[in-house]
Formats: structure tokens, sequence, C-alpha cells
């Protein structure tokens, strides 16, 4: 065991004290920043760790992480906690010096989780997508499909931007917060109605099964998706990762858990040597670009060490008075 020393208690900060802060957050910067370091050597990324609770009542997701370029460490704990109701799921990242071994923060994660998804979602797209892209479609417009929305309005020179989700038509209030977030934005009647025409499909759903029929696309264009807490959830089938130019998050440790690589390498002989590059080797240039000969389809899981990043630019903004 290690002795342990004792020194100041780390900032402890709550959803409510994290929200005015968001908007100031430079997202971008950090993820690109922290994607360098990854490809320089400079930070570690293991795996996630699912540990499910016993009887059935529920999981815990762990999210570590080592940024050396910055010195820290740290780890996010995501509970999925089952309830006679709905489900109860909370995230809290934790940030400690690499230095002392103290800790610095303690943050609710859930506001974090979503800035850093969509950004992420956003540098591949900036990464991949052609640089004359015009249209785009996002596929869920929650929480995290706005946020997408915002992080990659300034990205191209979209001409149209057209969003579905499954109970837009009835949602009066949340098709009037859509449409004023800028003047491009058109509803779709239905996902593949949205993406026809897209360059850009981005899929922000918590489905755990295919949500867009690709076969719908009139023209290669690069699909991104994200994970949610269904079990191997994937929102195209699985059976089509063998027909697209696949890149992810990080190639070391998404085909384990993302669902639709799990199943395809399960069921279709998909094998994740296929994977033709990750952020970091996109970000320092080690990975070929894609050409468009067929569909691109980029998939997320979420990495501990965007936590920590993204957790160390909160504290930063905090330290500094902002």
């Amino acid at each position: 065991m290690h002795a342990i020393n004792h020194h100041a208690a780390p900032l402890v900060l709550t959803a409510d004290a994290i929200r005015p802060h968001l908007p100031q957050l430079p997202v971008r910067q950090v993820l690109l920043q922290l994607f360098t370091a990854l490809g320089q050597g400079q930070a570690v990324q293991p795996p996630q760790t699912l540990t499910l609770f016993p009887g059935d009542t529920g999981d815990v997701i762990t999210y570590q992480g080592v940024l050396a370029s910055q010195q820290l460490f740290g780890a996010k704990l995501s509970p999925y906690i089952v309830t006679g109701g709905k489900p109860l799921v909370t995230a809290w990242t934790s940030l400690f010096s690499m230095q002392t071994g103290q800790p610095l923060l303690f943050c609710d994660a859930s506001l974090l989780t979503v800035e850093r998804t969509a950004g992420t979602t956003a540098l591949a797209i900036e990464q991949l997508a052609r640089p004359d892209s015009q249209q785009l479609a996002l596929i869920g417009c929650g929480a995290v499909g706005q946020a997408h929305l915002r992080h990659v309005l300034a990205l191209r020179p979209w001409t149209r931007i057209r969003v579905f989700a499954p109970g837009l038509a009835a949602d009066s209030a949340l098709q009037a917060q859509l449409l004023a977030m800028d003047a491009r934005i058109e509803l779709a009647s239905s996902a593949e109605n949205a993406a026809a025409d897209a360059d850009v499909v981005m899929l922000c759903t918590s489905s755990g099964s295919p949500v867009l029929d690709v076969a719908a696309l009139r023209r290669p264009a690069l699909i991104t998706s994200i994970s949610t807490n269904v079990a191997q959830a994937h929102e195209i089938a699985p059976a089509l990762l063998s027909q697209l130019d696949v890149y992810c998050d990080h190639r070391a440790s998404t085909p384990s858990r993302a669902g639709d690589m799990v199943l395809a390498a399960r069921d279709h002989q998909w094998q994740a040597d296929a994977i033709r590059g990750d952020l970091a080797e996109l970000v320092t240039g080690h990975c070929p670009r894609p050409d468009y000969q067929r569909h691109v389809f980029f998939r997320s899981i979420g990495m501990g060490l965007q936590d920590i990043a993204i957790a160390h630019a909160l504290l930063q903004r905090v330290q500094q008075g902002g």
C-alpha cells in the first residue's frame, strides 16, 4: 500500500455551479490539445470498465485517463441505478495532480459530458467532412443533439440543416427552440428525409437499435454516432460496418465497447483492424483521410481523457475568477 499524505480539500462543483461557465469553456481547443497529446505519447487512455451491481440492480462505468502533458490524472464514475421507476444515471469526475497526488476537483459531469461529447463529434467533422460540405442532418434533438448543432454550425459553409427526432412533430416547444438556433434549420418528417441529401449526418439518439436506413442516403456522407447507456447500443445496422470507411475516437478501446462494432465483429466478420484512424491519428496526421468513394462512419464512446481535460478547463476558469 502507498502511504497517504493529506493536503487541502479539492474544489467541489455541482451542475448549478458549472452551468454559467459552459459557454466560455474552450472545448474545441481543449480536445485538440488532448488528442495531440495522445498522438504524441503524452497521455494514456485505458479502456472503460463496466462493473455490474449484484442482483441486476445497476452498474457503474469508470472512465480513467492520464494527461501527462498537463500533469493530471483522474476518473469519471457514471452509475446506472435501477429503481422502481426511471433508472437513475449520474456522473462525477475527479481530477488529481500528477505532481502531488492530491485531488484538485470533484465535479458533477453531466453538463460537461454533453459538451465534450458534442465537441468530440465536432472535431471529427472538422477533420473528416469534405471541405465543401453544405448539407447537415441531425437525428435526435435532445440536449446532446442541440449541443452538437452549437458546436458544428461554424465548421462548414452549411446552406441547409435538417433535423428530425421521433417526438419532434408533437413537441411545438422543441420545434421553436430548434428553429431559433439558426435560420438554416428545417424540420424533417423522418430520419431518411432529413439525411437523404446530407454531406454530414449526426446521430444523437439514445437508441439501442438502428435509427437510420443508410441506403436512403443519395451520396457518400460522413455519419457520426455516439454512445448511450443501452446495452450494445447502435444507431446504424452493424452489418453495414464492412461497407463503410470507419473512424473512431480511440482505436485501442472503442471497438470493445461500441455496440455496433461488438455486434459487427461477432455476427458479420468485421474486424477492428479495419478502422482507418482515430482522433489522435487524425490530428497528428498519422492516418489516411477519407476519399468519399463510400460512406464514412465516425463512432465515439466517450473517453476518460476527455472528461479530465474538460474538467481541468473548468477548474482553470474557476481559479482565474471567471
